[in-house]
């Protein structure tokens, strides 16, 4: 577990978030107006800050990390909740989402709680 530290992972998750938000302002068949997840202007630089908060925390500390990791992850449930609720494809009248951008949001959400939440407790069982 030493490999996966809270540190990075938000690295990760950050550089993962900022790769796709810049990928989405170029047009491709995956993350763009009209790829399989379809996004607008309002949606990738969602993208951007929020990578740029994961990348932010990683280098800041171990706990603003896991915090941070944490605080997405509950964020990315809303986003989820959200996306599911709404009819239409338009997150809170700004991020354009669909079917494919709910499901890899409900993804995303348990990924970054399990590494906010979980693998720091694991890591805490086996340094013991």
């Amino acid at each position: 577990m030493k490999y996966f530290t809270s540190t990075k992972i938000a690295m990760l998750f950050g550089i993962t978030f900022v790769a796709t938000g810049v990928l989405g302002f170029v047009p491709n068949p995956l993350v763009s107006a009209s790829g399989v997840f379809e996004v607008n202007a309002m949606h990738n630089l969602v993208h951007l800050i929020t990578g740029a908060i994961f990348i932010a925390a990683a280098t800041a500390s171990k706990r603003a990390s896991r915090i941070t990791l944490q605080s997405v992850g509950i964020a990315y449930v809303v986003v989820t909740v959200l996306g599911f609720l709404i009819e239409g494809q338009m997150l809170l009248g700004m991020i354009h989402i669909n079917e494919a951008d709910k499901w890899l949001h409900a993804g995303l959400a348990l990924a970054i709680l399990i590494a906010g939440f979980v693998l720091p407790k694991l890591a805490e069982e086996k340094s013991s």
